[in-house]
């Protein structure tokens, strides 16, 4: 009686508690699974650091010069890093909010990249940015659906005519991996921010 009651009571603790031990899978699509909360701050700026205006008095050259640094992260408060994928070969795919203008609006990012040494990008390139929108939930639907979109496929080519979700690219423009910036199609040659 005492074995049985015993085993019956082992049995129970481990039913119960299989949700908090090793029955919990990590989420692929969020960067808590891959990194620290430090680290993620860490590639968070990173990440500024190619998608945000320049520091004040950066240009594209020096943009990522020690001395601006302070800058971009200082920006953290501001930007979500949503939904983060490894794929197998590597490629690490981000989804971001940012906010627009004077912050009242706010849009999703999406793109790609190779992890370099400190955490920072290497080949990055951005995939899509949605149009800008008041309610940061709407952002998080039309962006979500977009990232899902892109991990499984590497691009969203079939969803760019869909206008309520991707501002750009566009026909008029286009991401430029050399420059890392949103450019016209007609001229490389300037940026735009």
């Amino acid at each position: 009686m005492k074995t049985h009651f015993s085993t019956a009571f082992f049995l129970f603790f481990v039913a119960l508690s299989a949700p908090f031990f090793g029955g919990c899978k990590k989420d692929p699509y969020q960067a808590k699974t891959y990194f620290s909360q430090a680290e993620q701050d860490t590639l968070l700026a990173n990440i500024i650091t190619y998608t945000s205006q320049y520091a004040r008095g950066a240009t594209n050259a020096t943009r990522f010069d020690a001395k601006f640094r302070k800058e971009y992260v200082g920006r953290l408060p501001q930007y979500k890093l949503v939904n983060y994928f490894v794929a197998p070969d590597s490629t690490h795919y981000f989804f971001i909010t940012r906010p627009v203008g004077s912050g009242m609006f706010r849009r999703g990012i999406g793109g790609k990249f190779k992890l370099g040494a400190k955490l920072m990008p290497t080949e990055y390139e951005e995939l899509w940015c949605t149009p800008h929108f008041k309610e940061e939930k709407v952002v998080l639907e039309r962006g979500g659906f977009l990232f899902k979109a892109m991990t499984k496929e590497g691009n969203i080519d079939k969803y760019l005519t869909m206008k309520m979700y991707v501002e750009w690219p566009d026909s008029t423009l286009k991401y430029d991996k050399d420059s890392h910036e949103w450019v016209p199609r007609n001229s490389l040659a300037i940026p735009l921010k």
